[in-house]
């Protein structure tokens, strides 16, 4: 039993495009050549994003995954592979995309409010799959709707919290949702709006004046933010922040200080902050300074510009691709500066290494020493590192071999070639070359080695394939030895045919030849004889297209139907059409026999004449 895979494909039904909702199937074929009709199994397994999704065993060769209701999670790259009797298939990446996303919906814990409360809001977009990203709206009357953006990575649901800020009456919330598709962000529908009313403030009135005044009044004042000498400054100083309010109450106030959005320093329950640092051309931009008492908040802005000291380092090379043991020198330099402390780094996962506290470097380099190198520059505390330069050092590529994959220098006429070509050594990348004849074929750039699949092949190409391997190495290419192959022709027509034919007399001998019209030699020849069963009755190797068997001494019992089978290293039987052979009865049996018939006639002729005379005496 001989079977090979032509193809594996996958494909979808109704299409690669399917609307939210609607029924889809990712069907997976194998396309299977076979020697005989047997049955074969199938194992399909189909993968989402190289992710198992399905499985089943059949005899059939297609396997169906069916999808009743398909939701946007179901978008993917979809690929399957078949394996049988050890046998595997792989069948190319196809895109689905379900099209279209479930309405969110949108939930908030509280449907009355007071001014300085917060409301909790939960957007949810069911049957969908993160990551997501959630939009929530805040809507005002007479305003642009405020709107918070919200990734989630892990869960399909989203919570966010909104302070109700003075002023705010009536409320509406709204959200929806964001995914990522390859051709960009795919949104949802709008969720259900959600009403939240703000109730009214109520000062209850003291008898003493001031709880009533400090009721109307500001629980605190904006903050004054300064900076220290000025907030103009060169790298390498000292600068000094002070940020500062005047509170009615100290309890819970709490001062943030913060560049961007990131916090630099904070207190509670104070009026009062410091940060102080050694300023760097980073440090230049905004500072914002804010006070927050519960729901309260009051911010200052202010504005700092750090001078340059000194420009950032230059890292030269002498060469960034080079053969090994070549010598490499690295020069660090500042435009327009020269008193600086350098150091010449290379790069690692684990960290800087310091190769050198000077600005010139110069190896003799081996492969291990490709990678990223800098060079930093250190000025009154100040340290600042040049780009990066790459370094390649390029070992020479060994002599390629060039053999067929399977093993064996031989292919069946009509089958397909594969080779692979290898170099032991030599840095990658490295781009081979493959010859057939003097004819260019492919060319792959890879690490060591690189295949090509011949699929043309005739019945003149017995040989002439070759590779060559190159690098960035300034030795050049190397090229493989020759490699012959030699091309199978299969075995075509078998016929048999016999001397004498039809009939044969006992005793006689019989000569069986058996012949193919085509066919690579060396030919092994069978001979068979029908009977309940095949009956192998002589085989034979021969360095010919045809071969004769003498039968010696041929019996009545070797009457039948005969046939022969001849097969060669294309591992293809062919049967020849079968003959009868008749053995009968030799001219001198038959005489023989015809004399014994005569005598026994005559004999029983005298006898009656006998008996006649007799009987007509008395």
């Amino acid at each position: 039993q001989v079977f090979t895979f032509n193809r594996v494909e996958i494909r979808v039904q109704p299409s690669v495009k399917v609307k939210n909702g609607d029924p889809m199937s990712i069907i997976c074929h194998a396309d299977i050549s076979k020697n005989t009709d047997f049955q074969l199994k199938h194992n399909f397994t189909i993968f989402k994003d190289g992710k198992l999704v399905f499985m089943t065993v059949s005899d059939k060769e297609d396997a169906r995954y069916e999808i009743p209701v398909a939701k946007s999670s179901d978008t993917g790259d979809y690929e399957c592979t078949v394996k049988a009797d050890g046998k595997l298939g792989f069948s190319n990446s196809i895109y689905v995309w379900v099209a279209g996303m479930t309405k969110p919906i949108l939930t908030a814990d509280k449907r009355e409010v007071l001014e300085g409360e917060v409301v909790k809001l939960r957007c949810e977009l069911p049957e969908e799959v993160p990551p997501l990203v959630f939009f929530f709206r805040k809507i005002k009357t007479n305003s642009a709707p405020k709107e918070k953006r919200v990734p989630e990575q892990n869960q399909n649901f989203s919570e966010v919290e909104y302070y109700v800020e003075e002023g705010d009456n009536i409320l509406q919330f709204d959200c929806f949702g964001k995914r990522q598709v390859r051709s960009g962000w795919e949104s949802s529908q709008h969720s259900n709006k959600t009403l939240v009313t703000v109730k009214g403030k109520y000062v209850y009135l003291s008898i003493y004046l001031y709880v009533y005044m400090y009721s109307l009044a500001e629980p605190f004042i904006k903050p004054t933010l300064i900076t220290k000498p000025s907030s103009n400054v060169t790298e390498g100083d000292q600068i000094e922040f002070e940020c500062s309010t005047v509170v009615a109450q100290i309890r819970d106030i709490e001062i943030i200080f913060q560049k961007n959005r990131t916090i630099l320093n904070s207190v509670r329950d104070k009026k009062f902050l410091k940060y102080s640092t050694l300023a760097t051309q980073e440090d230049s931009g905004e500072y914002l300074c804010k006070v927050e008492q519960g729901a309260v908040s009051k911010t200052t802005k202010l504005n700092v510009f750090v001078s340059e000291l000194f420009p950032k380092p230059t890292l030269s090379a002498s060469m960034t691709k080079l053969d090994e043991s070549k010598d490499l020198i690295l020069s660090c330099s500042i435009n327009g500066f020269r008193r600086a402390n350098f150091s010449i780094v290379r790069k690692s996962s684990s960290g800087d290494i310091l190769l050198k506290s000077s600005r010139v470097l110069a190896i003799k380099v081996n492969v291990n020493d490709t990678g990223s190198y800098t060079c930093k520059a250190e000025v009154k505390g100040i340290v600042k590192e040049s780009k990066p330069v790459r370094i390649n050092v390029y070992a020479p590529v060994s002599k390629p071999t060039l053999s067929v994959v399977n093993g064996s220098p031989e292919v069946v006429l009509g089958k397909p070639l594969q080779l692979i070509c290898h170099s032991v050594m030599g840095t990658p990348p490295i781009t081979f070359t493959f010859y057939k004849g003097d004819e260019i074929k492919k060319n792959v750039t890879n690490d060591t080695y690189a295949t090509f699949l011949d699929e043309d092949i005739g019945l003149n190409d017995n040989g002439g394939y070759k590779c060559d391997a190159r690098n960035n190495h300034s030795s050049g290419v190397k090229t493989s030895n020759i490699l012959n192959v030699t091309v199978i022709v299969p075995i075509r027509d078998a016929s048999l045919g016999s001397v004498p034919y039809g009939e044969v007399e006992v005793g006689s001998d019989t000569a069986f030849l058996c012949s193919v019209k085509e066919g690579s030699w060396p030919i092994d020849f069978k001979f068979f004889k029908k009977t309940d069963h095949e009956v192998l009755l002589h085989e034979v190797r021969e360095y010919s297209d045809r071969t004769i068997w003498h039968k010696k001494t041929m019996k009545r019992r070797d009457t039948g139907t005969y046939y022969c089978m001849a097969s060669n290293r294309a591992s293809v039987n062919v049967r020849s059409r079968p003959i009868t052979i008749s053995v009968i009865l030799a001219a001198w049996q038959k005489g023989v026999i015809a004399a014994f018939v005569l005598t026994a006639m005559a004999g029983a002729g005298a006898v009656a004449l006998w008996w006649f005379l007799r009987k007509k005496k008395k």
